[in-house]
């Protein structure tokens, strides 16, 4: 559907520099933009680079002019980019309705205005809410409860007594409830710990592809409003995550681990058991965690150490080869010269 720039600007709380007439048909990269499409910059650079595309207009955030392109001038670039993208390419609706091999339960409650597509198996006592989506051979247990207007992809499953909040994002693979790894030492074999807890979502969170969070052993793991985990993350058993958070892509959560709000867990974290993340804590990639880490710090390496810390220390060992020189060749003088303020004392 196509827009003027005016009224783009007017959805994005923006303003035109320029003909807010002009009809934008699409959105694009620069280097891929074509007339009538919409690209966006936020840095000079880019700028030039929206200027010498064919596309018809510019979002921007910055004191940028321009005698070639239509401006729309927002206070971040980069939000006006996800704001306006769903303009021009709008999710799929999914219209209510029960696809015919799908297999409820008689005590479940679906309402009526959510979808469940093919191949779907909704188990006793769950509730599903308004305009959910189940897409397509999802496996939801006993007495689950999944919040209005989410939207779970194919092959999605689901464990009993799951609770999945408001506008939730379930994406395709991911296993939410599984035992989690529970075992006890018992006359030389391992005998398991039933896990008799489950999981609690919170609204709008969004899981990626191939997650598992599994079931607390007691309790509930828990997933706080407005975290977004990637793809391929793995979460342990009474595992508690806050508001806000960002887990990126196999990083692993060891069991009843707690993070605070605005947590960012960067690709292939690794975090013990039985730890505590402060709220506003930065942890790198592929950093491993043994300890408690304090409200807003940055932790990084293997150990994983604050980041200061832990730059000295590489810094150091960077060093050492030129060290190891030195002191090699001190000794060589040394041997050498012998100097008598260095030989052993009569």
């Amino acid at each position: 559907m196509p827009f003027t720039a005016f009224e783009i600007a007017t959805q994005l709380g923006g303003t035109v520099l320029g003909d807010g007439a002009v009809l934008l048909t699409g959105f694009a990269p620069a280097s891929n933009a074509k007339p009538g499409d919409l690209t966006f910059a936020e840095s000079e650079f880019y700028f030039t680079q929206a200027e010498q595309s064919a596309a018809t207009a510019v979002l921007v955030d910055g004191e940028f002019s321009s005698d070639k392109k239509v401006l729309i001038r927002v206070p971040n670039a980069r939000v006006g980019f996800a704001k306006v993208l769903p303009l021009f390419f709008p999710e799929r609706i999914f219209p209510a309705g029960v696809h015919a091999t799908a297999v409820i339960d008689g005590s479940a409650e679906v309402d009526a205005s959510a979808h469940i597509g093919p191949w779907c198996v909704i188990g006793a006592r769950t509730k599903i809410g308004a305009r959910v989506a189940l897409q397509g051979g999802n496996c939801i247990g006993n007495d689950c409860v999944i919040g209005d207007e989410s939207n779970v992809f194919p092959n999605a499953t689901l464990y009993p007594r799951t609770q999945i909040g408001q506008r939730v994002r379930i994406h395709s693979g991911t296993v939410i409830g599984s035992d989690g790894f529970g075992y006890v030492l018992d006359q030389g074999a391992h005998m398991k710990v039933p896990q008799i807890g489950n999981v609690v979502i919170h609204d709008d969170v969004e899981i990626g592809a191939n997650v598992t969070i599994d079931r607390g052993a007691l309790g509930s793991t828990i997933i706080g409003k407005g975290t977004k985990i990637d793809n391929l993350v793995q979460i342990a058993h009474n595992v508690a995550v806050g508001e806000h958070c960002l887990i990126v892509a196999q990083t692993g959560i060891a069991g009843s681990t707690k993070l605070g709000d605005h947590v960012t867990l960067a690709g292939q974290a690794g975090l013990a058991g039985h730890i505590r993340l402060g709220d506003r804590v930065t942890v790198a990639a592929q950093s491993g965690v043994m300890h408690d880490i304090p409200v807003g710090e940055k932790w990084f390496g293997y150990p994983a150490k604050p980041d200061r810390k832990m730059k000295r220390e590489l810094i150091a060992i960077g060093q050492l080869p030129e060290l190891l020189r030195r002191v090699s060749e001190l000794e060589k003088l040394l041997a050498a010269n012998k100097p008598s303020s260095l030989l052993p004392k009569k």
